[in-house]
């Protein structure tokens, strides 16, 4: 049965292992490169340590997705002020269920307890980013009610 909760110092390492897996499998789709060395330069950042300190940082949650008791699937979001000050969003900086626990429904469960908790948080909206060519991420965040509102492009310059 899937399940999420709210993430716990011991589900640390696991979220921080399902990380590695994650950064591994977007380093290698298109844009995925650019992606990981600006939004997590330093892969370490991933560790269990880093898990375990989001999981007490005020403005952030970390929610796990589990199976039958383990867990198989993380999701990370924060709270986050505009600099005009006068609008709170929320932004999902990231969720990932290992391969053989997807078409279960527990992406979705990841993102619709974080979309709650960011709505409790007086947020305005939430911010998510998928991949070009990530069908399976788009329509995660289409049938959750998510429309693009920007498109990043990029060329590299020889």
């Amino acid at each position: 049965m899937e399940a999420v909760r709210i993430g716990r110092t011991a589900d640390a390492a696991r979220c921080a292992e399902l990380a590695a897996e994650a950064l591994a499998g977007v380093a290698g789709r298109r844009g995925g490169a650019m992606l990981v060395a600006r939004e997590a330069p330093d892969p370490r950042m991933l560790t269990a340590s880093r898990f375990a300190a989001l999981m007490d940082e005020p403005g952030w949650l970390v929610l796990v997705g589990t199976l039958s008791g383990a867990v198989t699937g993380w999701s990370v979001c924060h709270v986050e002020t505009l600099p005009a000050g006068d609008r709170v969003v929320g932004r999902l900086d990231g969720l990932y269920v290992e391969p053989g626990a997807r078409g279960m429904g527990l992406g979705r469960l990841l993102l619709d307890a974080a979309v709650a908790w960011l709505a409790e948080q007086g947020c305005s909206g939430v911010d998510g980013a998928a991949l070009p060519g990530d069908r399976e991420g788009k329509n995660l965040f289409e049938q959750a009610g998510f429309k693009a509102r920007l498109l990043t492009m990029y060329r590299d310059i020889p």
